[in-house]
């Protein structure tokens, strides 16, 4: 009797746990068609259809701009950007987009340039673009008006050594939205005293000299403006920096009516205004490079290259 019961206890625990796998094997099936239903990557194994997502549009900047009309020339070039469109607005308007997509984690396709303080902010990356519809690398060039080394030797000292990273420009753009761009040159150039000391390294002070540097309204190039003349004003030159026209940057220098600047995009965004003042006045060369522009995707976004986008259907 005894044997009995032992018997029928083992074949109980044997069926209890022949349900418990085939509840499990059930509720991975119910799991699986549930993903399968939702159209989730996770779920069915398909990749994201990123351009059907956005609505087969990029967000751009104002009309006119440069970039603006490198986006349009790169729907052109691409057959698989056909039916694109390319949503104008302005850098506010495009970086609010921005946002409000990352804090959802949604896709987002913008138009996209470096240096510019939306790097320091967010992860971000460039799509490649193996056609070049969004240009090439660019090098940010010192210009200086011609008698400047026996004008005001010290300044030409400086503006000739100087020279920085992307990164660095980057980083006093975005201190400069949150405070103000001088404030942001101020921190930088004591938060980086190595490397502004090889700038200045042996150059002698002056006494309130004055001196006229050009600039542009980009947040990068007032970023470069800044901090070129908080060093300038260390070494005792009384600074005046103008936001003016890429063409009136150019007249400028070649007139004499200014010193320097160290805005100029060559060669290809101001290349034009170079070649009609070349020879009157010194190009010190660059002064940071590989800026560019392109298409800017999150991080958080599994796609590569603009050749990956679907036409619009």
């Amino acid at each position: 009797m005894e044997g009995f019961f032992i018997k029928k206890f083992l074949s109980l625990i044997t069926v209890f746990a022949l349900t418990l796998v085939l509840s499990a094997c059930g509720s991975g099936e119910e799991s699986a068609e549930e993903g399968a239903d939702d159209g989730s990557a996770e779920g069915n194994g398909e990749e994201v259809n990123y351009s059907e997502a956005v609505d087969y549009t990029i967000y751009g900047i104002e009309p006119g701009a440069g970039i603006t009309e490198l986006a349009h020339n790169t729907l052109d070039t691409y057959d698989n950007l056909d039916g694109w469109t390319l949503e104008e607005s302005s850098t506010g308007g495009m970086m609010t987009e921005l946002r409000d997509a990352i804090d959802n984690e949604e896709p987002i396709f913008i138009t996209g340039w470096s240096p510019h303080y939306k790097f320091v902010e967010f992860d971000l990356k460039y799509l490649e673009d193996p056609e070049g519809g969004m240009g090439e690398t660019e090098d940010v060039h010192t210009i200086a008006r011609l008698g400047l080394e026996e004008d005001k030797p010290e300044a030409y000292q400086m503006l000739d050594a100087f020279s920085w990273d992307l990164e660095d420009m980057e980083q006093v753009m975005y201190e400069g939205e949150d405070s103000s761009y001088p404030e942001a040159a101020e921190a930088w150039v004591y938060n980086n005293r190595d490397k502004v000391d090889e700038w200045v390294d042996g150059i002698e002070p002056v006494d309130g000299e004055p001196f006229e540097l050009v600039s542009m309204s980009w947040e990068s190039e007032v970023a470069s403006a800044e901090v070129t003349r908080t060093v300038l004003e260390e070494l005792g030159y009384d600074v005046t920096v103008t936001d003016v026209d890429p063409a009136v940057v150019f007249q400028a220098i070649a007139n004499g009516e200014a010193d320097a600047t160290v805005a100029p995009w060559l060669p290809v965004t101001q290349g034009h205004h170079y070649d009609e003042h070349e020879g009157n006045f010194e190009d010190l060369g660059p002064n940071s490079t590989d800026t560019r522009n392109g298409i800017v995707v999150p991080e958080y976004m599994d796609i590569e290259s603009i050749e990956e986008l679907e036409p619009a259907e």
